[in-house]
């Protein structure tokens, strides 16, 4: 019998010019959309280089969004509850929130805290 490699469980996220997974590309990507339409409205204005940096603003947001998950901070209450979640879900969870007021949060309790 030989020896073969076994993969690692990566989670189904998969690097894209090593900084951008899928779902920071497409962040991104929208960011990106939203500035160029600033950058067309300085352009028409002679002001190329603000509208650039206005772009640039709006795609690292994007990025921020679909990339950047929140730390563990003990010392903050709220980062107890929703630390190692990424930024893009704790927003859209907030959406859909302002839409039916309600929110109902589950997560696994050790048994040290009961």
């Amino acid at each position: 019998m030989g020896t073969y490699y076994i993969p690692r469980n990566y989670r189904g996220e998969s690097r894209i010019l090593y900084i951008f997974t899928v779902k920071s590309l497409i962040t991104t990507a929208i960011g990106g959309m939203l500035g160029s339409l600033f950058f067309f409205i300085f352009k028409s204005l002679n002001m190329t280089a603000v509208g650039l940096g206005i772009m640039a603003f709006f795609a690292f947001i994007g990025y921020a969004v679909g990339a950047f998950k929140i730390p563990t901070i003990v010392a903050f209450p709220i980062t107890k509850k929703i630390g190692g979640e990424p930024l893009g879900e704790i927003i859209l969870r907030y959406f859909k929130f302002r839409q039916k007021r309600k929110m109902y949060t589950y997560f696994e309790s050790t048994k040290e805290e009961k």
